[in-house]
């Protein structure tokens, strides 16, 4: 009779031990990962701002050229240009067989679903290709503010960039047969300006 009592002492003594062990390494005792509630009130107003930003950025009028590969995308479903092997060339400008400008003009077609057309119709250049099609919003934020891959240029030339360049005013005049961006220009121009204001926080 001593000998199972004191095997029973055992066993409890082992189940305490190991339900201590438990508890020490479990989520009071481990170190936190940054939760949103960590964030301050500007930040979280950043990311928010950057979030309108993406649906406009994401959409086909701006992923069509945003691209990492060679080849051009076009209409709302975003299909590559294979009909006449598109290519971006070494200056954003098309091959010399086949440039930007022998379809696109400075001004959109009228008929439908004929080759739109802005001032200087081009895709990035090869050496800065400004391309985030697959990225996360995250992902997204950091290029579009990281100087080696928006083009060099500052939060503030970005800002005037989104403003006024022809190529980015189209994407909300993009001729018949085509979508046009979630939010207008201006409202994607106070969501910019919120953005920079409040940090250009971005996601994880």
């Amino acid at each position: 009779m001593q000998a199972l009592g004191f095997l029973r002492g055992l066993c409890a003594g082992a189940a305490l031990l190991a339900g201590f062990a438990w508890y020490a390494s479990g989520p009071m005792w481990a170190t936190p990962a940054r939760q949103k509630s960590d964030l301050s009130p500007q930040q979280r107003q950043s990311l928010r701002a950057f979030a309108a930003m993406a649906t406009v950025l994401t959409s086909p009028r701006c992923l069509n050229c945003h691209i990492p590969g060679d080849a051009p995308l076009h209409g709302d479903e975003g299909k590559p240009h294979k009909e006449l092997n598109i290519k971006r060339g070494p200056d954003g400008r098309g091959t010399p067989a086949m440039r930007c400008t022998n379809c696109h003009q400075s001004e959109n077609s009228i008929v439908l679903h004929a080759p739109p057309g802005a001032p200087n119709w081009q895709l990035p250049p090869p050496s800065m290709r400004m391309a985030w099609q697959g990225l996360s919003t995250g992902d997204l934020c950091r290029t579009l503010k990281d100087p080696a891959k928006n083009g060099n240029m500052t939060l503030g030339q970005l800002y005037r960039h989104l403003e006024e360049h022809p190529l980015v005013l189209w994407a909300w005049n993009p001729g018949p047969g085509r979508t046009i961006p979630p939010l207008s220009h201006e409202q994607f121009m106070v969501k910019v300006k919120e953005w920079i204001d409040s940090g250009a926080a971005c996601a994880e």
